[in-house]
């Protein structure tokens, strides 16, 4: 396995990060459990969650994934062998608090103190704001379409400022950023330098060989600060594994089982990109899969890339991608496809 400082810390955390989204819907706690031994055992010391999961997000598995985990370190007694990041949810979800989801106040509160309750934990070692309060074009949505009317939303420092207290308090280690935007991700390294106050360490958005859009503003954004980007979606819902292709529908895959969920990938260039990328590992004799996994983990502004299977056998492979070798020649012909396919499904 391979290991990378968290943001400015000392905090090591391995470039495969634990995605957990699917446990309590598509998988079950038993699998989850074998997916967490495995993922340990292989070196993943790092796991993400979020208090909305399981995903597709519906008010009767709110949580479930947590408590998944939480049940694993109960009777493993292995808290202290994983770096935790989890997430409160923005505004939106009615369910969830009421729909008043902030990220400050009794809201935020409620939000922290539940993760810990249902993970069984004191402590979150990253603890992310899920998305803006913001209005931001996210989830796939092209062009920033400002509203002067848009409901109110809490200064940037009023949010840092109630987050170090839970740091004081030993509740959280660090913070970080999810479905951010370059602006918002400067803002927020701005005023935690300016008022002396906790720094975002993190950026997890999406990034995969079908939308690169992490590198047009906020890649030089996390090398130049130190905070990296943890990559969610890096096998783009699994039509980057080439399962997908010539129309195929695996039975209990993700699309099959939530098509309707999972439209960020299901655009006009995407089966012509996914096809020229599968000619690649083709012609290289690669995998497909653990390709399309290394050119996330070697990019300078990577700090993890975040992988969730449904299977421990598809997880296993996987995290394997840490092991191959992408040549210069590999590289350089997925860039040609970028330029011909310029991220099909940002």
């Amino acid at each position: 396995m391979n290991y990378k400082n968290l943001g400015n810390t000392n905090l090591k955390v391995s470039t495969i990060c634990l995605g957990t989204m699917t446990w309590g819907e598509q998988n079950s706690e038993i699998e989850g459990c074998e997916q967490m031994d495995l993922a340990l055992d292989h070196g993943v010391n790092f796991w993400d969650t979020a208090e909305l999961y399981s995903v597709p997000p519906k008010a009767e598995t709110f949580g479930h994934t947590e408590i998944i985990i939480g049940n694993w370190f109960q009777k493993t007694r292995k808290r202290d062998k994983v770096v935790l990041a989890t997430k409160v949810a923005g505004p939106a979800r009615e369910y969830l608090r009421n729909g008043e989801n902030s990220f400050v106040g009794k809201n935020l509160e409620e939000a922290l103190n539940g993760s810990l309750r249902r993970l069984k934990t004191d402590y979150i070692d990253l603890y992310q704001l899920h998305w803006p309060e913001r209005n931001v074009n996210m989830f796939g949505r092209l062009g920033y379409q400002h509203n002067d009317n848009e409901d109110e939303w809490n200064k940037i420092e009023d949010v840092l400022i109630e987050l170090q207290k839970y740091i004081k308090s030993g509740k959280i280690r660090y913070i970080g950023l999810s479905n951010e935007t370059p602006w918002g991700a400067s803002k927020f390294l701005q005023l935690s330098k300016e008022l002396n106050l906790p720094r975002m360490m993190s950026i997890q958005n999406p990034y995969n060989l079908l939308n690169r859009s992490y590198e047009v503003g906020l890649a030089e954004i996390s090398i130049r600060d130190e905070i990296g980007c943890l990559a969610y979606s890096p096998l783009a819902s699994g039509y980057l594994t080439g399962k997908y292709r010539n129309g195929v529908m695996p039975k209990g895959s993700r699309i099959d089982r939530d098509g309707d969920f999972w439209t960020r990938y299901q655009k006009p260039n995407m089966e012509n990109a996914v096809e020229e990328y599968f000619k690649i590992a083709k012609k290289y004799d690669i995998n497909f899969t653990q390709m399309s996994l290394k050119f996330c983990e070697i990019q300078p502004f990577m700090t993890s890339v975040i992988i969730g299977a449904t299977t421990t056998e598809q997880l296993k492979e996987n995290i394997e991608s840490v092991n191959i070798k992408l040549s210069s020649e590999i590289i350089k012909d997925l860039n040609e496809i970028q330029k011909i396919y310029p991220n099909p499904c940002p």
